[in-house]
């Protein structure tokens, strides 16, 4: 079969045909790449095929040659850089002439291809003249389409490329996407291509901003394409001038006041939903660069530090008008529109919760007229949009400002959840959690009782008004929870009825899932929150819960969709279950047989790609933990479980839940681990060089040789030498110098990894005869531990947790000769005030006091 005929039908409606060709297709890739690429590349630039064949085979290419998931991003780069330097060649000579296909889909597939290609080839100072072939197409060609085509990949190469790789590039490529977007251009689809280009290319473009005539020039350049007759052009321009808020906030005085206040302002009133969306876009960007500068300036009062950026107060200074046109905006809501799709009256109620974070007490003013003015209007848009803005403000002002406005809209607000209009309902229904969420305090004891019982009427409501009143119930358990150990609480004589409301409004046939999820987390909230005197009611609930799980187990399935239902019930049902066991400890022990049997069941009736594994193990963790030694009965028939998900490597996450219960278990039966330590070290030592398997468990697996250890005491001398080399070797890794975010984030929970191994094994050790044996490893201990805390990135637990490692390496030896020197390095002395000096938490002044003395002795 033809390439031709298989891409055609890669695109048929029918699953099997389609899927089957996607097969071929990655068969041919994986047996015969270079020939792969070129026949795709063939069909894209064949100006005689049907514009979806090459448009099929174009994206085809693309996807053969990157990927957004880290390690097959690494696999098809290798890929592509070992094709011979003649294909290769030939493509890219091939996709660059497509560019100027008269097909314009065509030109900005070949654009796609040319940006994936470049990402892997420009770092590595490949295709040395790819940018300026580029530029000489946009400011010396004729074509339309290829100016278009040229500017598309242009943009596409500066929205992936780190800006250091353009760098040198930089100001041609500027010219040439200024010369495109220039009101002079009569072509609106090389404008657009043009603003998009420079959409992507702000962020390396700092050196010309901070230059006053480029600025002003692209500033001009952006500010008369807002104005242009083409919508998208329009809008375009107005997203340029979003990001370029975000980017170069600083700079943007002179020209809000001359320009950008009048044209957004304006563009908020536009006819075009679109243009009036990224003008709203804008504001909110405004408020969210001041609320964090405002954060950053708080931190530099505790700091002493200077911050290089100021505030400058465009919000504040708007406010006034901002509030009326948001409000205005606000009231354009109708009846058909789809509230999960993302419209104006959604962006302007979400503007105006940031403008009232960013400018606080000062929205109070213009927006309660608003409000007081129309909450019992006749027009329910306007009742719905007085009932938003009042939410909407609810976080940024003082509480004592909003205490009395709550207190006193608290009535009205409960009266209107029963408001014939559903859109007014759910508005009001949001803002009640609101209230729970930031003003519970300003919660009347009177007021309590009638907002519990307009929470339960709307748990019958609809799904998205009962999901807020589910969330409402939820924040007031968490908000007026009980204080540890207390016999009763403020909820304790609704708790029965709020739970049992919630259940039988969760277990409704034909429920609504996302409902059945949020009636569930409000349900786990409570028990998690509640009395002493409610634990009669939990325990009832657990075995309602377990009735509930085994019916799951006995449903008919007769579709996917029957077990895709039966799957998110499994997960709720273990949610509360978890919650339970936390809050009954020992009162589980009653449930715990029947518990694990339907939790086993569940565990094999659920496919390997379910989260009902990961939820399941989650229960089994927290029965661990509550059980503790007792545990031990329920590991020969869980343990093949367990480790089947250890060796889940397609489902990373399971793998990492199941890693995590390892340590649950080793804690809860602690030396009873001994006969199973063998077959998992092998595991998850196997896991650690496993190259599919995703990356992300290797640190939990790190840890989980510190649980291991710290079980089983001076048992865990077999494990010791080889643990110790690959947690030297994670080292090596841990400390190289990241390149990206995705980078450091992983270097950051791979040295947590590695510290909390180094506890546990250091922990098992010390007390045990066996101590000796750290001698030998704590000199690389410390080295490591030096290099975590001179990291800028460290976090306070990690200063803590290395602080508690010292004091335990001291406290193992008596100080005396060579040992005694590794205590005398300064960074010791650093950290161990750093985490002394921690004025929020008690632990860390008394683990960094307990360290001083024992490095100090």
């Amino acid at each position: 079969m033809s390439v031709t005929q298989l891409l055609a039908d890669s695109l048929s409606p029918d699953n099997n045909t389609r899927n089957e060709a996607s097969a071929k297709l990655d068969s041919f890739a994986h047996e015969a790449f270079p020939a792969y690429i070129s026949m795709l590349c063939q069909e894209l630039v064949n100006e005689s095929s049907p514009a979806t064949i090459r448009q099929a085979a174009g994206i085809a290419l693309k996807n053969a040659v990157l990927a957004r998931e880290h390690s097959k991003k690494i696999e098809l780069s290798a890929r592509w850089a070992a094709t011979d330097i003649q294909t290769k060649s030939t493509i890219k000579i091939a996709i660059l002439r497509t560019l100027a296909s008269a097909d314009v889909t065509s030109a900005t597939v070949s654009a796609q291809v040319i940006a994936a290609i470049a990402e892997i080839e420009l770092p590595l100072n490949q295709w040395p003249d790819l940018i300026a072939n580029l530029l000489d197409y946009v400011t010396n060609s004729q074509n339309d389409n290829l100016k278009q085509a040229s500017l598309q990949a242009i943009g596409f190469i500066c929205e992936v490329m780190d800006p250091e790789v353009l760098a040198k590039e930089a100001n041609q490529i500027l010219t040439a996407v200024a010369q495109g977007a220039r009101k002079e251009e009569a072509n609106q689809g090389v404008r657009l291509a043009a603003l998009k280009a420079l959409l992507n290319s702000l962020d390396f473009v700092k050196a010309n901003f901070e230059k006053e005539g480029e600025r002003n020039y692209i500033m001009q350049i952006v500010c008369e394409a807002t104005q242009s007759p083409d919508v998208n052009v329009q809008v375009t321009a107005f997203e340029c001038l979003v990001k370029i808020m975000q980017v170069y906030y600083e700079k943007m005085g002179v020209y809000m006041e001359k320009a950008l206040y009048a044209l957004t302002i304006n563009g908020m009133k536009s006819e075009n939903p679109s243009v009036v969306l990224q003008a709203v876009e804008f504001w909110a960007t405004i408020c969210e660069v001041e609320i964090e500068l405002a954060v950053e300036d708080e931190e530099a009062i505790h700091t002493g530090r200077r911050n290089d950026i100021m505030g400058q107060g465009f919000a504040k200074s708007a406010v006034n008008e901002l509030v009326d046109v948001l409000w205005w905006l606000m009231t354009k809501k109708t009846e058909e529109d789809d509230d999960d799709e993302w419209n104006v009256p959604m962006a302007a109620g979400t503007c105006l919760a940031l403008l009232a974070n960013c400018v606080e007490d000062a929205i109070v003013k213009p927006v309660i007229p608003h409000v007081e003015r129309h909450i019992q209007s006749a027009d329910w848009r306007y009742r719905e949009a007085a009932v938003m803005a009042f939410g909407s403000i609810l976080e940024g002002p003082s509480p004592k400002l909003l205490t009395p406005l709550v207190q006193s809209a608290l009535p009205v607000l409960v009266k209107m959840m029963k408001d014939e209009y559903l859109q007014v309902q759910d508005s009001t229904a949001w803002t009640l959690g609101r209230v729970t969420e930031t003003l519970y305090d300003a919660i009347q004891p009177e007021a309590l009782e009638p907002l519990i019982a307009a929470l339960l009427s709307g748990l019958d409501d609809n799904p998205r008004v009962a999901a807020y009143c589910a969330w409402s119930l939820m924040n007031l358990s968490e908000n007026l929870k009980a204080e540890e150990e207390a016999d009763t609480y403020v909820l304790s004589k609704y708790f029965d009825v709020i739970i049992n409301t919630l259940t039988a409004a969760a277990e409704k046939p034909n429920q609504e899932p996302n409902f059945k999820a949020s009636a569930y987390e409000a349900v786990s909230s409570l028990v998690s929150c509640c009395a002493q005197d409610c634990l009669p009611t939990v325990s009832k609930l657990t075995a309602a819960i377990l009735d509930h799980m085994g019916n799951s187990l006995t449903a008919q399935v007769v579709s996917d969709d029957d077990r895709r239902a039966i799957y998110e019930a499994q997960s709720n049902l273990c949610s509360v279950l978890t919650s339970v066991i936390r809050r009954l400890q020992k009162g589980v022990v009653p449930f715990s047989d029947r518990l694990m049997q339907l939790i086993i069941a569940v565990t094999q009736s659920a496919s390997k790609r379910s989260t009902v594994l990961e939820d399941s193990f989650l229960v089994v963790g927290a029965l661990a933990s509550a059980l503790e030694a007792d545990f031990i009965r329920y590991m020969e028939t869980f343990v093949p479980i367990l480790t089947a998900a250890l060796n889940n490597h397609e489902e990373y996450q399971t793998c990492t839940i199941a890693v995590g219960l390892v340590g649950d278990i080793c804690r809860a039966i602690t030396e009873q681990m001994r006969p199973w330590c063998d077959p998992f070290m092998h595991i998850l030592m196997t896991n650690l060089s496993n190259p599919s398997l995703s990356r992300s468990v290797k640190p939990s697996i790190l840890a989980c040789f510190g649980d291991i250890a710290l079980a089983i005491g001076h048992n865990f001398e077999p494990y010791l030498s080889v643990t110790m080399s690959v947690l030297g070797q994670a080292s090596g890794l841990a400390m190289a110098d990241e390149v990206d975010y995705e980078e450091l984030e992983y270097r950051i929970q791979l040295r947590e990894g590695i510290i909390e191994a180094y506890v546990g094994i250091v922990q098992a050790l010390k007390e045990s005869p066996k101590r000796e044996l750290l001698v030998t490893f704590a000199p690389g201990i410390l080295e490591f531990c030096a290099v975590v805390v001179a990291d800028s990135d460290r976090s306070e637990t990690m200063g803590r947790t290395i602080v508690g490692l010292v004091g335990d390496l001291a406290d193992a030896f008596p100080f005396n000769g060579s040992f005694k020197v590794l205590f005398t390095a300064d960074w010791i002395d650093t950290v161990i005030a750093e985490v002394k000096a921690d004025r929020t938490s008690a632990t860390s002044k008394e683990v960094a006091k307990w360290a001083r003395d024992l490095v100090k002795k």
